[in-house]
């Protein structure tokens, strides 16, 4: 994305389409996993990537509110983070190979890094509201 031009829509950022991205191939990769692993793995591995997603929309539709825009990227962090960790449990039950562990780990470090930033330096992303005469 050209750093000179203004975001208009949380679907522009390049955490979200890191984090969507993310989601599509986790939903992909978890269509191969053991049916046993439905309602555990399979489902919380698909929710927690979602969820990154669905709380960077919620955080960017809440940027007239510092705290409540950080809070909702705190939560896209921590749910990356939980994917991380679902991710190794994948891994360990040899599910997914190392091939395959190594890209999507990194792309989540990645979008963690991505939203440490922003919930560091929130200033550029918020609404600074007008005052009405």
């Amino acid at each position: 994305m050209d750093k000179n031009r203004l975001v208009s829509n949380y679907t522009e950022l390049d955490v979200y389409k890191l984090a969507k991205d993310g989601a599509m191939k986790i939903f992909y990769l978890t269509k191969n996993f053991p049916p046993e692993e439905r309602y555990s793995l399979t489902d919380q591995i698909r929710r927690s990537s979602r969820s990154v997603c669905a709380n960077i929309c919620e955080a960017w539709h809440k940027r007239r509110y510092r705290l409540a825009f950080i809070s909702k990227l705190s939560d896209a962090e921590t749910e990356a983070a939980e994917t991380k960790e679902w991710l190794d449990f994948a891994l360990r039950c040899n599910y997914i190979d190392d091939s395959t562990f190594k890209p999507l780990s990194y792309l989540y470090t990645n979008i963690i890094g991505k939203l440490i930033r922003m919930i560091d330096n929130p200033s550029p992303w918020l609404i600074i509201g007008k005052k009405s005469n």
